[in-house]
């Protein structure tokens, strides 16, 4: 009894112990999880917040760079580049912007016609069948007292009108002669000796306005001053009679400008002093004012079949201008102050909308959209689009445009 009661405390306190081992085994193992979690969560709080703030901070660099490099590449992308010594090449020419006066302006057209006086009309000093004396084209030069035509009567019906002429001046000569000697001793009455001496100046006028002008096959027509032939009206062979028009001369050292106007700026033609034009002849802008110009006239009434105003310019030809051409002409009125404007090879056109091209430095310059006004064919009001103290191309604006469209030039990375 007392070995089994010993036996049965020894297995008692081997399983109190055993269990007891146990049970500290498992609390090592749950402080090891323990501290393992801990670590696991101090390992992910760093993780976490160390992963959180690096891409944090890495997203935000990238983003600020990634903006930045945009603004700059939206910047050049308007901007062209031209280099500097290329611009001179071309001849683009820069003109700073500043307000000044204008002219109120008035379009219309007209036409140039040569001035009264610098023309006049080779005519026929005797009847008879034409034949030039030098080939005579329009727009001949020939100097004054040259041969022009030969007037020929020599087998006409009524004869040679020099030989005509000769022979009734003889006769009248010698009336005169034998009447002066008979007038004194009253064989001839005084009467009709003024009677013969009226025969013998009209005879003798008669005579010398053909005799200075007979050659070997006829009265030769000279031309009465130098100038240009602008037409002539007859042809080789043809029959004139005295007075009959050869040809026309003109000088086209003074011509004038006939302006149509209409009704509506009647009022506004009192202010009229000068005006530009350019012919279709040409491209050139030309202006009265240069020509030694001024207004001679201006209609005070409308024509019956138009409802324009005839407005008259005369000027010198110096220009060497076309008579005859048609022109499109700019009235210049009244004068404006403050008004920016630009020449007109400063503008380009596309679809109907103007631009000009600002110099931003000496390489880069931006396309800008503009407003436009009023033009005198010189310069052009510029309303909008533009202020003054900005350097605008002024000429080459041409060779600027083309800059834009090449692909070859690199985009321009200066920071204005």
């Amino acid at each position: 009894m007392l070995s089994c009661a010993a036996w049965t405390a020894c297995q008692g306190t081997a399983s109190s112990a055993d269990h007891d081992h146990d049970h500290d085994h498992a609390a090592e193992a749950a402080a090891h999880d323990h501290a393992d979690h801990d670590h696991a969560a101090e390992g992910h709080d760093h993780s976490e917040h160390d992963g959180h703030d690096h891409a944090a901070e890495g997203h935000d660099h990238e983003g600020h760079d990634h903006a930045a490099g945009e603004a700059a590449h939206e910047a050049a992308a308007g901007e062209i580049t031209l280099p500097a010594a290329k611009a001179a090449a071309a001849g683009v020419e820069v003109e700073t912007v500043a307000a000044g006066p204008f002219r109120e302006v008035i379009v219309a057209g007209g036409r140039i016609m040569p001035a009264p006086g610098d023309e006049t009309a080779v005519v026929a000093s005797v009847s008879g069948v034409v034949s030039f004396a030098r080939p005579l084209v329009e727009g001949a030069q020939v100097a004054k007292g040259t041969p022009m035509f030969t007037i020929s009567s020599e087998r006409m019906q009524d004869g040679d009108a020099v030989a005509r002429a000769r022979i009734a001046y003889e006769k009248a000569r010698a009336e005169y002669e034998r009447d002066s000697s008979l007038v004194g001793d009253r064989i001839v009455s005084q009467k009709e000796f003024e009677a013969t001496v009226e025969r013998y100046e009209t005879a003798r006028l008669a005579y010398e306005a053909v005799a200075r002008e007979d050659g070997a096959g006829g009265a030769v027509v000279e031309a009465p001053l130098g100038g240009y032939v602008k037409s002539c009206a007859v042809r080789e062979g043809d029959y004139v009679s005295v007075g009959t028009p050869l040809a026309v001369m003109t000088q086209n050292r003074r011509l004038t400008l006939r302006v149509d106007v209409p009704e509506r700026y009647y009022s506004s033609l009192r202010n009229v002093s000068t005006a530009n034009f350019r012919t279709a002849s040409g491209e050139s802008l030309h202006c009265l004012s240069d020509l030694n110009g001024r207004m001679v006239a201006y209609g005070r009434n409308a024509d019956d079949a138009s409802a324009y105003i005839p407005v008259t310019f005369s000027f010198d030809n110096a220009a060497d201008v076309l008579a005859g051409s048609y022109a499109e002409v700019w009235l210049l009125s009244s004068q404006r102050e403050g008004v920016l404007s630009l020449p007109v090879e400063a503008l380009t056109e596309e679809q109907g909308v103007y631009f000009v091209y600002v110099q931003l430095d000496e390489e880069c310059y931006r396309k800008q959209a503009v407003t436009t006004g009023a033009t005198d064919g010189e310069r052009v009001e510029i309303t909008s689009g533009i202020a003054a103290g900005e350097r605008v191309v002024t000429r080459g604006a041409i060779h600027v445009k083309l800059a834009s469209a090449s692909n070859a030039i690199p985009a321009h990375s200066h920071n204005h």
